[in-house]
């Protein structure tokens, strides 16, 4: 038997620990219809039953103020599983609670898994496990996500509960919000019923609640539903919010989450929770809190711990990556000889070796730097950079939820700006969200993750990690200056408070390590093996086609026959034969499609130091920016006759004519501030909610790249001269 259950609960309360625990390797991760909220699901087996687990995203309330919620809210009413298993932390009970009784007021099947009881205990918490089962009325099973203890007992009681209650539908929870609002409810709530108003879809006083809560969502669907309807519940909800105002000075929302945490503290009180010790003495959590988030020590200690994250990165995967380059060089050796003359040679090494190997021989970089960034998100440390930086947003006319866009976006590297785009609809402000969407492209995504990783290979070599913290706050300070000049100007507006929870330090757990990583590896490795290689055929063909015109082919062959007929086989006359081969390799290369566009740029780009093999790599990532690496391979590899086939791209770039240090810095600038991949434009037109701003941030970003970038060219050439 199949059993359908979601795991729901707040952010930072185990609830993809305990996942990754129950399915393990047998999980898939995809996104939900329509949106680019991250869906994971998987599969465990029970003693008699096998369980389909969907990982809910992490929310605090059903109400809709976030994408997250609203995901999590549809999936309920749409999907209706079995049983809601929601986690909570055991530690917190009184702030995780909340999420559960919004669960048992939607009339929902739960079960809560009471998560880090290790934690509480330490904390000198005592939980009455029994007693808090029967004032709820759900099950309650203790649980340890990390150490998986309490798994197989959560199993069964989600089973016994599901089997105990198969024709019984749980019966929704019915608090009491004061006399002014319980009037209301119930006046909506036979409106409702008689109308049959959204019942088909939501219990009745569930949807008067949301009426109440002013849910944007839940208005929406009752004015398509019936407006009649719709206009008789609005007019209550005025009429009952004019009260309270001038009554209670407060308002419904307001009034419904205090008596629900009411609820909760009166279910507690019921020596349901004890302490060993005074509960609000400092926790561990804490006192590291007063040192990592100080706002002297806390920056330098921030600082240190993405230069370790680097050093860790380059140190660690430098191996790994050298096994790699060195086994597509093999490839590209073996298709050297087993492989004809001719254009499917030309397409398997150039195009398809050379290209994708390019990208994929970063796969172990990429790895070492999602398992660092893993292990600071588990461990509850990048939370504390988005306090500390909200000082410094502030400044910068952005909000302190605009950090996790950012971070998500490849604040520290590796991330992705399509996710940190959509990541920016937890702003409530329209302009902070504007500002901040426009610009997490500049972060360090794990698309221009490769290219810098080549270029600081081939020319800073000696201070690989000290360039790379050196890009990060390249990115950082470039996107902040951009906010503060667009909220200056063409996004004017007042700033919002902010506040954000800081989790508990934990040490991550080793699986779930390996899982994140996993995860955001195989996402790396699939779009290479998928998209890049799409793009990297489609540019071969374009750097490979026309062609030399049969004029000038037939003058490279004469110049070949005239240097073999009057030369013995000699080493000069060998070299003499490669340099004519090179001449008409690149004289083809400069004379095809992509040659002609990036022949067309020069003129402009030779200011900011790229040649027309540059331009081509740069058109070709604004499809995607990984693009640029597999495009340089295919570039340097049809435009060269290199006896070596085993050397590594960033060994042709080093010996490369026109490449040095100072050319490779102006690609990196050039690389951060450009137009954002093709993907993430798109993703801006839809959350902007016009094309308008994503025409505007590929014209402003490629601009600004190309004046920072000319400027740090002509600037280092004075100097060097």
């Amino acid at each position: 038997m199949s059993i359908a259950i979601a795991l729901a609960g707040n952010p930072n309360s185990g609830k993809t620990t305990l996942f990754n625990e129950l399915t393990g390797a047998r999980q898939q991760v995809g996104n939900y219809p329509g949106v680019t909220v991250e869906k994971k699901q998987g599969t465990c087996d029970g003693d008699d039953e096998q369980f389909n687990v969907v990982d809910l995203p992490g929310t605090y309330s059903l109400t809709a103020y976030s994408l997250e919620e609203v995901v999590a809210r549809d999936y309920l009413v749409n999907e209706t599983p079995s049983m809601i298993v929601n986690i909570v932390d055991a530690a917190n009970l009184e702030r995780n609670l909340y999420l559960s009784i919004q669960f048992m007021e939607m009339g929902v099947p739960v079960c809560v898994a009471l998560n880090m009881m290790d934690v509480a205990k330490k904390r000198g918490v005592q939980i009455d496990i029994e007693k808090l089962s029967r004032l709820l009325n759900v099950p309650v099973v203790p649980t340890v996500a990390r150490s998986g203890q309490g798994k197989k007992k959560l199993l069964k009681t989600i089973a016994a509960a599901i089997a105990g209650k198969k024709d019984q539908p749980p019966i929704p929870l019915k608090i009491s919000y004061g006399a002014d609002l319980d009037a209301a409810l119930d006046e909506m709530e036979a409106i409702i019923v008689s109308d049959s108003f959204l019942t088909r879809i939501y219990p009745a006083r569930w949807t008067a609640l949301k009426y109440l809560e002013n849910d944007q969502q839940i208005i929406d669907a009752g004015n398509s539903e019936n407006s009649r309807v719709a206009d008789c519940l609005n007019t209550i909800v005025a009429r009952v919010t004019r009260h309270l105002e001038v009554t209670l000075d407060t308002h419904p929302e307001g009034m419904i989450a205090d008596q629900r945490y009411g609820f909760i503290n009166s279910v507690l009180k019921q020596n349901v929770v004890t302490y060993a010790h005074d509960p609000n003495r400092l926790q561990r959590s804490d006192k590291i809190d007063m040192i990592v988030t100080n706002r002297f020590a806390g920056p330098l200690i921030m600082v240190a711990i993405l230069m370790g994250l680097y050093h860790f990165t380059f140190t660690y995967g430098e191996i790994p990556m050298g096994w790699f380059e060195s086994f597509f060089g093999w490839l590209g050796s073996v298709a050297e000889t087993a492989l004809p003359d001719g254009l499917l040679k030309s397409l398997v090494i150039s195009g398809i070796i050379d290209g994708v190997g390019g990208v994929m021989g970063f796969v172990p970089l990429i790895m070492f730097m999602f398992m660092g960034i893993s292990f600071l998100e588990d461990s509850g440390y990048l939370a504390r950079m988005a306090f500390m930086l909200d000082r410094v947003f502030r400044i910068f006319g952005l909000h302190g939820s605009s950090v996790m866009a950012f971070i998500v976006s490849g604040g520290i590297a590796g991330g992705c700006a399509v996710p940190g785009v959509m990541a920016t609809r937890t702003l409530k402000s329209p302009k902070e969200r504007l500002a901040t969407l426009l610009t997490v492209p500049f972060m360090n995504c794990g698309a221009k993750l490769p290219v810098f990783a080549l270029l600081v290979a081939a020319f800073f070599s000696e201070n690989k990690a000290l360039v790379m913290l050196g890009i990060t706050l390249i990115s950082w300070v470039g996107a902040l200056l951009v906010a503060r000049l667009l909220r200056s100007t063409l996004i004017k507006g007042e700033a919002t408070p902010f506040v954000m929870e800081l989790p508990p330090y934990r040490m991550p757990t080793f699986k779930g390590l390996l899982i994140h990583t996993w995860e955001r590896t195989w996402q790396y490795v699939k779009k290479a093996g998928t998209v890049i290689l799409g793009i990297s055929i489609l540019l071969w063909a374009m750097m490979t086609f026309p062609g030399l015109d049969p004029a000038e082919k037939e003058g490279f062959e004469f110049q070949r026959a005239n240097l073999t007929l009057n030369s013995t086989q000699s080493l000069a006359a060998e070299q003499a034969l490669v340099q004519i081969d090179l001449k008409e390799a690149q004289a083809g290369l400069k004379n095809s499609f992509a040659g002609r566009i990036g022949v067309a740029l020069e003129g402009i780009s030779k200011y900011a130091g790229f040649d027309w093999r540059t331009n081509i790599a740069l058109v070709g990532g604004f499809a995607a920016k990984e693009v640029v690496v597999s495009t340089l391979g295919t570039a340097y590899s049809l435009g060269e006759v290199d006896p070596d086939k085993t050397s590594s791209l960033s060994d042709r770039l080093r010996t490369a004519d026109g490449w040095g240090p100072l050319t490779a810095f102006s690609l990196i600038i050039f690389t951060i501030f450009y137009a954002p991949c093709f993907v993430t434009v798109v993703c801006i037109a839809k959350e902007a909610g016009s094309w308008k701003w994503a025409a505007f941030s590929v014209i402003f970003n490629t601009a600004l790249a190309f004046g920072l970038s000319v400027a740090v060219y002509q600037v280092g050439s004075l100097i060097q001269s």
